[in-house]
């Protein structure tokens, strides 16, 4: 039986604004006591054994720049006296698609903004926004309505209804594909009347009719209320169906690469990891997390730093890109839980709130240093070095090559060697373990779109030849790719296109050990679940 579809459109279906709301449970502390109340988790604890969930809700649906909003309206209308400007510029840009591939970063965002598209994200981020606009021909109309909310999907299947704490169709309609159609809006009835001579191809990912509550003055931000949106009706002119089972909850258990080969599987962690270890062995548990912003982080709604801390029961922990600046530092270490004071922290003075790394530890160390010992490299804040018993720990942050690559000679030719040498020093009195943001994709395995993003920050030739000469080769195990070596486990998501939510990603952050410790790792593991940043943690337990 054919399905019947009902937007808000006049030539284009914006399906992406289904946002997850996801039901936390209420927790009454959280990493820093007096400020961070406010930031408890409102979701229960969860251990390794059990299904993963995110720790704090996608916030990235909020309203679209270029697009306003009526009062007491769910449609958005793009401006009318820019539509003429945009058909030109995207009919000249589509007639000559060199024009995009040669586009700086600087060109790139420039045109986005003009197009009234958000431009945040990486060159790659940024060219797929721009191509994806183009595609989607969302100017071609002088006026445009967009519906962003109301679905329900007909079939045989009874009606399931989902309340807003527990949506299921984030990624319900995966792709739209158009071929010319024109829909009009009937607000009254919200009918969708269709063009005989022209088809429309939507890909949906199930065939059940869903009721979904809403109020009627909320296009997208959740509430605590259900919501009942009308009951709209979509037609499907040819259905394409996909399995739900993980894909909306667990999207980084989906393979997910543009050039996948044979025997390559998606990461998994509830079914990866090994067993926990036995209360007899004695062994050290390490988390590592780029934060993109420390403060930033511990405002979020919903993220608890003391449930994490709970849930993954760490020793010590790393941070990279902190962005903090000294006089934070003491605030933030008065206010640390029980059973962490030990920490310390390193901050950019040549560029204030950039960059920035830190160490947190329930054992006390021997010893602490900072940066390379090298002028040149340590103005901003890259490099905490704690001494334990047995090994050294390094938290990193490796500098980005930039837009347009301004800075792939220093990190090459300079950084890359100069922190190599740097850890074979150590090594030299006791085993090493570097950690952090290493800025750097090493195999096509480690990237989405590997073809992509040949000349794109962390994935030049340049770069991943200099990962292997300074630290694969000199000696140092890359712990996550020796455990699983045909395993496709992203650390990082770019904030534009559902990068996340459709894992397409890289792997940026690792644990590399010394040779002499390798066998002792008993797990390289990657926290998908956790959310917060562009980065998730990456954890590693090492037998002592």
């Amino acid at each position: 039986m054919k399905q019947i579809l009902q937007f808000v459109s006049s030539n284009s279906i914006n399906l992406a604004s289904f946002a997850v709301f996801q039901k936390h449970l209420y927790a009454k502390k959280t990493l820093v006591y007096p400020t961070l109340k406010a930031m408890g988790s409102e979701r229960s604890i969860s251990n390794s054994s059990e299904p993963l969930s995110s720790f704090v809700e996608d916030k990235k649906d909020k309203k679209l720049k270029g697009l306003e909003s009526n009062p007491g309206s769910m449609n958005h209308v793009v401006k009318e006296n820019d539509v003429n400007s945009y058909s030109i510029e995207i009919e000249r840009l589509r007639n000559d698609r060199t024009i995009v591939d040669k586009m700086t970063v600087q060109e790139l965002r420039k045109t986005l903004k003009r197009f009234r598209v958000p431009a945040k994200g990486r060159k790659d981020d940024l060219l797929s926004a721009l191509k994806t606009f183009m595609d989607k021909d969302m100017c071609e109309q002088d006026s445009q309505v967009r519906e962003q909310q109301g679905l329900l999907i007909s079939s045989k299947n009874p009606f399931v209804e989902v309340e807003a704490e527990k949506v299921v169709a984030e990624d319900l309609v995966e792709n739209v594909n158009e071929t010319g159609e024109i829909f009009k809006l009937n607000q009254g009835k919200r009918r969708l009347k269709q063009s005989e001579s022209e088809r429309k191809t939507v890909k949906v990912t199930t065939k059940k009719k869903l009721s979904l509550k809403s109020d009627e003055d909320s296009d997208f931000m959740p509430s605590k209320a259900k919501r009942k949106v009308s009951s709209d009706i979509v037609e499907v002119t040819q259905l394409e169906e996909i399995s739900t089972t993980a894909t909306q909850t667990e999207p980084w258990t989906v393979l997910a690469h543009k050039k996948p080969q044979k025997g390559w599987i998606a990461y998994n962690p509830r079914t990866m990891r090994p067993p926990p270890l036995d209360r007899a062995t004695k062994f050290v548990k390490l988390l590592s997390w780029n934060v993109n912003g420390l403060r930033a982080l511990l405002k979020l709604e919903g993220f608890s730093a003391l449930q994490l801390a709970q849930r993954e029961d760490f020793d010590v922990l790393c941070l990279q890109e902190t962005k903090l600046q000294e006089k934070d530092i003491e605030e933030i270490k008065r206010r640390l839980i029980d059973g962490y004071e030990n920490s310390f922290w390193t901050c950019s003075v040549s560029k204030l709130g950039y960059s920035g790394t830190a160490i947190i530890s329930r054992i006390k160390p021997l010893s602490v240093r900072y940066g390379l010992g090298i002028s040149d490299h340590d103005s901003e804040g890259r490099l905490v070095t704690a001494e334990f018993d047995t090994f050294y720990l390094i938290s990193g942050y490796v500098p980005n090559s930039g837009d347009g690559l301004k800075r792939l000679s220093y990190r090459v030719i300079q950084w890359d060697p100069s922190l190599s040498n740097y850890l074979k020093e150590l090594e030299r009195s006791k085993p090493v373990i570097l950690t952090g943001d290493l800025n750097c994709a090493h195999e096509e395995i480690d990237i989405y779109n590997p073809t992509g993003n040949k000349r794109s920050a962390g994935f030049t030739d340049e770069e991943r030849k200099s990962f292997a000469t300074n630290f694969l080769s000199r000696g140092f195990v890359d712990t996550f790719r020796r455990q699983h070596p045909g395993v496709i486990g992203y650390t990082y998501w770019g904030y534009r296109h559902g990068g996340r939510k459709n894992n397409r990603g890289w792997r940026l952050d690792y644990f590399l050990v010394s040779e002499s410790i390798a066998d002792k790792v008993h797990d390289s593991y990657i926290l998908p679940d956790v959310t917060g940043s562009d980065h998730c943690p990456i954890g590693l337990v090492v037998k002592l």
